[in-house]
């Protein structure tokens, strides 16, 4: 209909909630597929607004998929777009595009090792966000501002940021981030001594995320619960919840979280006393991943977990998340 009646502005519309969709719920190379027709759209029309949110779409799907270069690519190209200025950004964007663009530049640096700079991005993500209005918008920026302060094991301003944002999310009736920060209030309380606490309000945030029906962040959420779990010594439940979320991250190809994945469950497996092999492997392949996306954050990582592990190797042993 929308090429029947010549709207490419409408189409472009069409193709931003195919991708949400396809994002949340399906494979990733679906939504790498709409998220590069969108980009052609946008260069066909020649057209700024167009553009930021083609570059939102292609950043998004391409950090979701592990390619944490490219993603940063085209998200500085969204805020080239966006500062270079006479950009329209339109009113029936759900998420100011500029927003996610801030994001996900900023996380993309976080895996290059350039934390100062993604939390001054960071914060123009949320101030654009409040000056904007764009409640969808500010809830994604104080959700991606949680994660990079558990990165960074600022487990307070995990805490702050999670307050944030259940009050904005309970305030406007918004489910899906409802679910988010709940689950981040919990892995604060339990990273910070409170598994009693903490375990129940990561349990009731992905109780509330599934109901949701999307799948794109569970993987993540799984960690954090496999993680909760094993700090209070209930390690067999954290393992399978580590292999549920590695099936899931498998079948929709999120590839962001699996180095995490392999390190912690190299942690599990150390922990339970399993066949050095197998921890081996793990610890391996999470650095092999973490190599291969270029992530020198999550290298650092797996690399001091598994020297920690060939040090003292014992049954039990308590390794840093």
């Amino acid at each position: 209909m929308c090429h029947s009646l010549n709207e490419p502005r409408l189409l472009f519309m069409v193709l931003s909630g195919q991708i949400r969709y396809a994002l949340h719920r399906g494979k990733l190379s679906g939504a790498m597929q709409i998220a590069e027709r969108m980009y052609s759209l946008a260069q066909e029309q020649n057209n700024s607004a167009l553009m930021i949110g083609a570059c939102r779409a292609l950043a998004c799907t391409l950090y979701c998929l592990g390619d944490f270069e490219s993603a940063r690519q085209y998200a500085m190209r969204g805020v080239q777009i966006w500062r270079s200025g006479n950009v329209q950004i339109h009113a029936d964007d759900y998420v100011t595009p500029v927003v996610d663009c801030l994001i996900f530049w900023a996380l993309s640096d976080w895996h290059f090792g350039e934390t100062s700079p993604c939390h001054a991005m960071m914060d123009e993500a949320i101030s654009i966000a409040k000056e904007r209005k764009d409640r969808n918008a500010l809830a994604h920026a104080l959700h991606s501002a949680a994660a990079l302060a558990a990165n960074d094991r600022n487990y307070a301003d995990v805490d702050r940021l999670s307050s944030d944002l259940i009050e904005l999310s309970t305030r406007h009736n918004f489910s899906y981030w409802l679910a988010q920060g709940t689950v981040w209030r919990g892995w604060a309380r339990s990273v910070s001594g409170n598994t009693a606490e903490g375990i129940p309000w990561i349990e009731q945030g992905i109780r509330d995320f599934r109901a949701t029906g999307t799948v794109l962040a569970m993987s993540g959420h799984l960690a954090t619960k496999a993680a909760a779990l094993h700090l209070a010594d209930h390690t067999s439940e954290a393992l399978e919840a580590i292999n549920e979320a590695e099936a899931i991250a498998q079948r929709f190809e999120h590839g962001y979280c699996r180095a995490k994945l392999h390190r912690l469950r190299g942690v599990l497996l150390a922990a339970l006393g399993a066949d050095e092999n197998q921890i081996e492997a793990s610890f391996c392949e999470a650095i092999r991943i973490a190599k291969e996306q270029k992530s020198v954050s999550l290298e650092k990582g797996a690399e001091a977990t598994y020297a920690e592990y060939r040090s003292t190797p014992a049954r039990n042993k308590r390794f840093p998340f």
